[in-house]
């Protein structure tokens, strides 16, 4: 099977993704036709990583154009409600995917559009935009952060950042990635990142992929490391930061967080400024997502916990921004106090 040149990509009112629960044992490609489908896959996480899950958001409001069958613009709006609703529900704390909701919503009600079909072709015309407005800004992101990192520097890093976790190139790991093309001698530690195993499925094939030095480790290895001095500086993603620079990331985060503050090394999220919400003075305010708890008990589907036994699963944590170093984005390097420069970084879009 021929490979998708992005993690997802729009082709003639389909919508095709690489199937991430798969990787790396299968390559597959998951086509989609309603947005009830791509609420699903964001969901059941067959394309997951925030900036992703914003881009098939605005793909899935795409084909909610294509599926309404409305002959007036206040019909369709209508219905548009109606799928923005149902993709709002699919994951609560990525705020990429609220924002891309919004964004493609704003685009329908341009009173420019003067049929049904006007806006149903400036929705279209609009995803594209979001998904190729996501890759230069990796690309941005990459360059400033690449500019932290040292030849000979070792890297940790958490869950999933590459072009996997974004329509191309990647945030966290799209830095590390730079670096690599810019000849600087690296290593990087990834984390395996339990319950789904992000870092050990993912991560390490997209850096084996890139010819990047990776070493997998489980979670509970990476302050060994730290405390043994193997680790120079971390890079991590977020699903969405707060106004005061709490970042909530993949849980396992916040303990790379004050691992890294313990031992003097520095941590940087790495983060696109659609990410940074505003409107949350912090961390506590970020509804965090409770999974299906055999994502705990069991691994491919075979159960190694006791029945009975209950569980906890959170898909996210905060870490408080005294542990953050500074926050990449595509407008420059932000630092505390946060309240003031992620303002500025926001601004500056």
């Amino acid at each position: 099977m021929n490979e998708l040149q992005r993690t997802l990509e729009w082709h003639d009112g389909t919508v095709l993704m690489i199937d991430q629960r798969v990787l790396p044992l299968h390559y597959e490609i998951k086509s989609y036709t309603t947005y009830q489908g791509v609420a699903d896959a964001i969901h059941t996480m067959v394309i997951r990583g925030a900036p992703a899950i914003g881009a098939a958001a605005g793909f899935g409001m795409a084909l909610a154009g294509l599926q309404s069958t409305a002959k007036t613009r206040s019909d369709l709006l209508r219905d548009l409600e109606a799928a923005a609703a149902v993709l709002r529900q699919s994951r609560p704390t990525a705020v990429n995917l609220f924002w891309a909701i919004d964004r493609m919503l704003r685009t329908a009600t341009d009173e420019s559009h003067d049929s049904a079909n006007d806006v149903r072709n400036a929705l279209i015309r609009e995803a594209q935009q979001i998904a190729d407005e996501d890759v230069e800004i990796n690309k941005r992101m990459a360059e400033h952060g690449a500019a932290l990192i040292k030849d000979g520097d070792t890297i940790l890093t958490h869950c999933n950042t590459g072009a996997l976790a974004v329509v191309d190139y990647g945030t966290a790991l799209g830095v590390i990635r730079r670096a690599h093309e810019q000849g600087k001698r690296i290593q990087v530690f990834a984390d395996e990142t339990r319950p789904r195993l992000q870092g050990a499925r993912l991560t390490a094939w997209e850096l084996m992929r890139w010819g990047i030095d990776v070493t997998l480790i489980a979670d509970n290895a990476s302050g060994h490391y730290m405390r043994k001095g193997k680790i120079d500086i971390c890079f991590v993603g977020s699903d969405r930061t707060a106004a005061n620079g709490d970042v909530a990331n993949k849980i396992g985060t916040y303990k790379v967080g004050v691992l890294a503050r313990e031992n003097g090394i520095p941590f940087y999220p790495v983060v696109p400024t659609s990410t940074i919400d505003l409107s949350l003075p912090n961390g506590d305010l970020i509804p965090i997502e409770e999974r299906d708890e055999r994502e705990v008990t069991e691994i491919d589907g075979v159960r190694f916990a006791p029945i009975g036994v209950k569980v906890g699963n959170p898909a996210f944590d905060v870490t408080p921004h005294k542990y953050v170093t500074g926050i990449v984005t595509e407008n420059g390097i932000a630092y505390p106090p946060f309240e003031v420069s992620l303002k500025k970084v926001v601004k500056k879009q």
